[in-house]
Order: structure tokens, then C-alpha cells, then sequence
């Protein structure tokens, strides 16, 4: 059994390792650095994998209600045709901060009063659609009347944004102006 033993060998504790000079302390961060690098990048890699694998079922999920969705029922059509002129109406009078505002308000409400408009829509749906759209859960006023209200807020805000910011950079750049001018004289 000693025999066994004696033939192992541990290389911390060869005469090999002892006789290595010590290493450098930045040598170790480095070595230490690009350790945790390549432990991040795994798991940044399998993270990404998953999320690829994720997906797939979400983008089926789309297509299904894509196909699900007669969208040339007349409804549906004018409900496209409101929200598409509705963000022509908020990209067109974008210089108007009240109308701005007034937009802002009107879309929020209306996103508020979804679940309100989603009952009864789906207590009267036969009178104007071929099908039920309406859930209990509103994923499709969800999809179809609250997320195009909040995508015209969002470019509705974007745009008041971009223009403070600008009028705040020009009057920036003036009082700079205006400062230097004043150090001049």
C-alpha cells in the first residue's frame, strides 16, 4: 500500500512548484480577471441560449394569433385605420405641448378603461364581430387597443422629450455665449 502512495505525486507540493518564483501581483489579478471572464461569458452564453430556446414558443404563440384574428372584419379595420391616424395626429401636432398632453391623457384613459371596455365587449360581441375575441384574461384588447395607445404615448413623449432637449441645449448654448461675451467686455 506504501508503494501505492509514494507514487503519486501532488504538484503543490513537488520540489518543482516550491522552486517557481513567486508571481507578480498583477499576474495574479490578471490570471484572476480573465477566470471570472470566462466564467461570465458561459454563463452570458447559456443565458443567450435560453433565451433563443424561449422564443420559439413566443414567436408561435404570435403567429397563432395572427392566424386566429380575421383582420378583415370591418371592425378590426376601423380600429386599425383610428390608431394609425391617431399617430399621425400626435406626430403631426407635435409643436402643440397641450395638445401633447390632452393626447397623453385621452390614451391613458382609454388603456384604463380596457378591462371595463373588454367586458362588455365580450357580452355583445355578435352584434358587430364573427367570432369571440374577448377573454376573460384581455389579452386581445390588451394587444389590440392598449398596446398601440401606449406605443403612440411613448412616441408622443419621445418626441416632447427631443424637443425640450433641444430648446434646453439652445438656451444652454446661449447663456455660454451670452457669459463669454459678457468676460470679454
Amino acid at each position: 500500500m506504501r508503494a501505492n502512495s509514494s507514487s503519486l505525486s501532488f504538484p503543490e507540493l513537488s520540489g518543482s512548484a516550491r522552486a517557481q518564483p513567486p508571481r507578480h501581483p498583477m499576474e495574479e489579478v490578471q490570471a484572476a480577471m480573465t477566470a471570472h471572464l470566462d466564467q461570465v461569458s458561459g454563463l452570458v452564453q447559456a443565458l443567450s441560449s435560453e433565451l433563443r430556446r424561449g422564443m420559439g414558443p413566443a414567436a408561435d404563440n404570435l403567429r397563432a394569433f395572427v392566424r386566429a384574428v380575421d383582420w378583415t372584419e370591418p371592425w378590426l379595420m376601423c380600429l386599425m385605420a383610428f390608431h394609425v391616424i391617431l399617430l399621425l395626429t400626435a406626430v403631426g401636432f407635435r409643436r402643440n405641448a397641450n395638445f401633447q398632453l390632452l393626447l397623453l391623457f385621452l390614451a391613458y384613459s382609454g388603456v384604463y378603461m380596457a378591462e371595463k371596455m373588454n367586458r362588455y365587449l365580450g357580452e355583445h360581441w355578435k352584434t358587430f364581430a364573427s367570432q369571440n375575441y374577448f377573454d376573460h384574461s384581455g389579452v386581445f384588447i390588451s394587444v389590440i387597443w392598449s398596446g398601440p395607445l401606449i406605443f403612440i404615448s411613448i412616441v408622443s413623449s419621445l418626441i416632447a422629450l427631443c424637443r425640450l432637449m433641444v430648446k434646453w441645449k439652445r438656451a444652454e448654448l446661449r447663456h455660454r455665449a451670452r457669459l463669454a461675451r459678457d468676460k470679454q467686455e
